[in-house]
């Protein structure tokens, strides 16, 4: 038995006896176990809490090979798919088997078929809507970047299945493929664990004392990071706010991995790269050698250019790589840091990656406005996640990326930004969501959102409308209208004094609003398309824009 695989059967056995909600009914106790082993992976590999990995979740009959989902935000005319397919041995824990041939070949299918907008598949309930959603973005125009994630608790696929994907005509710039086991699930685990490393420069370098703390500036081998990263892995990245999923595909790191591939442009990869900045605890060198350090680092963290990194080792990792990357270098700043020295090591952060910022908030959790919303929830009742916590969020708990959206959504009456900018809420939209919040009025967006998403997820309804799984923030952005109105309140004067009295409404009259709003979107759905007949497809492209907004003006 593989003492990683024991662990994570382990933990699978947790998620089953702990959370019973999570899993579709009729599910004896094998596959409820094959099922958790793909919300496992779904968590760890994108970084979610359980519930919100559950909610990608679309393994069943008619799942087309499509176990689980994530569709990302677009992005410079660009957005990631990842897919998701589970193969779980119950009974052999050795972890040497290999994942099957014939899943490899249903992934390649799945590809082929459900990126295509004219193709017609039949699809189980969870995954037709997200579906698409995903050829709605192409029928606009949008591309697909796809991973696809093939999770097994053993090894690899063969080599022969590694020709089929080589042979399916994809370019790897488009669809990328993942292995995702036990050992990365486990070594991921131990993430929070110390790095400690050694690395050698090349050349002459720059070390000095500066305002109390010790910098070094220099140059190392591409070789040297690609093997720093294949003995520690995104161990490296813990603070990086660019953590993601293998390399991913965008214009940048696929510019970085052409250069590096390309004979005369890679020896002048250090002047066109902008570097790697690294942080440790302590460093230590010879500082009697003049040159080509050998620095013993502890406590190593890649706070910027982690991108850059993974390009690099999986470019030089590739096993068609005939490359010589002997004179390729690049630049390495490496900052000599004190343990308790967090809130400057947010500032470096949150200042060497505002170029393009995809989660920042763990760097703004420190803000006034984030504390003043913990103190001023706490007194009403409810624990504000100022930070990202890997545990299920609770009835009394709210995180601070859903008050965001809901906020953006509820109070800012921009529900299409809501859905499809996430990633900006705590960046490019983060004064417009936070300024002049206050507490009351974050509690009861983010309540009026999770009764609106939990009617999504498990309906109540009997015949719940075609439109429901696109217009959750719509619904919200409603509901919070009706609310105020009911509570005889402007906005405004939603404050400590009138939050109680909102959540008892929401308790007792949350059905009776959502059919009002419903209505009010079906009649807005009507005046847009004159009465035709609406696909799947236009309803998602409906509600990613704003100009439903405009035919809803006459219920606002």
């Amino acid at each position: 038995m593989d003492i990683n695989a024991s662990i994570v059967d382990q933990r699978l056995n947790g998620i089953v006896d702990d959370h019973p909600d999570f899993f579709p009914k009729g599910l004896d106790s094998q596959r409820k176990k094959s099922y958790a082993f793909v919300l496992y992976c779904v968590k760890t590999a994108l970084g979610l809490g359980l519930s919100e990995a559950a909610d990608l979740m679309t393994e069943g009959t008619k799942d087309t090979g499509v176990d689980a989902i994530h569709i990302g935000d677009v992005d410079d005319g660009e957005f990631e798919v990842t897919l998701f397919q589970g193969k779980y041995k119950h009974k052999d824990l050795t972890g040497t088997a290999n994942f099957p041939e014939g899943g490899v070949k249903a992934a390649i299918s799945t590809v082929i078929t459900l990126f295509d907008p004219s193709k017609q598949i039949s699809m189980n309930e969870r995954l037709k809507p997200k579906v698409e959603e995903a050829r709605s973005l192409i029928r606009d125009g949008y591309i697909p970047v796809v991973k696809m994630v093939l999770c097994n608790n053993g090894a690899r696929w063969t080599t022969s299945a590694e020709d089929l994907i080589k042979n399916s005509g994809f370019s790897s710039e488009q669809v990328s493929w993942i292995h995702l086991n036990h050992e990365e699930i486990v070594r991921v685990l131990k993430s929070s664990k110390s790095v400690d490393d050694t690395i050698k420069l090349h050349g002459a370098a720059i070390i000095e004392d500066f305002n109390f703390r010790r910098v070094l500036v220099g140059k190392v081998s591409i070789k040297e990071v690609a093997e720093l990263f294949n003995r520690n892995g995104e161990q490296l990245l813990e603070r990086n706010i660019r953590r993601y999923l293998g390399v991913n595909r965008n214009r940048v790191n696929a510019a970085i991995h052409s250069t590096l591939l390309d004979e005369e442009k890679r020896k002048n990869f250090y002047f066109f790269n902008n570097g790697i900045t690294m942080i440790c605890n302590k460093f230590r060198h010879n500082a009697l050698q003049g040159k080509d350090y050998q620095l013993n680092l502890n406590g190593i963290q890649i706070i910027n250019g982690g991108q850059s990194c993974k390009t690099i080792q999986e470019t030089f990792n590739a096993p068609d790589s005939l490359s010589d990357f002997s004179d390729t270098y690049i630049l390495l700043r490496l900052y000599e840091l004190a343990e308790d020295d967090q809130d400057f090591v947010q500032d470096i952060t949150y200042a060497t990656n505002s170029q393009n910022p995809v989660d920042l908030r763990d760097l703004r959790s420190n803000d006034d406005v984030q504390m003043q919303l913990e103190i001023g929830m706490r007194d009403l009742g409810f624990e504000y996640r100022r930070k990202r916590d890997e545990t299920a969020v609770k009835n009394d708990q709210l995180s601070s990326s859903v008050v965001g959206e809901s906020v953006l959504a509820v109070w800012r009456k921009k529900p299409h930004q809501a859905k499809f900018r996430r990633k900006d809420i705590f960046g490019k939209l983060y004064n417009e969501i936070f300024d002049g919040l206050n507490s009351a009025q974050a509690i009861i967006a983010a309540i009026i959102f999770r009764l609106v998403e939990n009617e999504r997820k498990r309906p109540v309804q009997k015949n719940p409308p075609l439109f429901l799984p696109y217009a959750s923030h719509y619904k919200a952005m409603l509901v919070g209208d009706v609310l105020i109105k009911d509570l005889g309140v402007t906005f405004p004067e939603v404050d400590h004094k009138v939050c109680e009295k909102a959540l008892v409404h929401l308790d007792e009259k949350f059905s009776e609003y959502q059919v009002e709003v419903q209505n009010k979107i079906q009649k807005a759905l009507g005046k847009l398309y004159g009465g035709r007949d609406v696909s799947l497809q236009q309803l998602s492209a409906t509600f990613r824009r704003g100009d439903l907004l405009y035919y809803l003006d006459d219920y606002l």
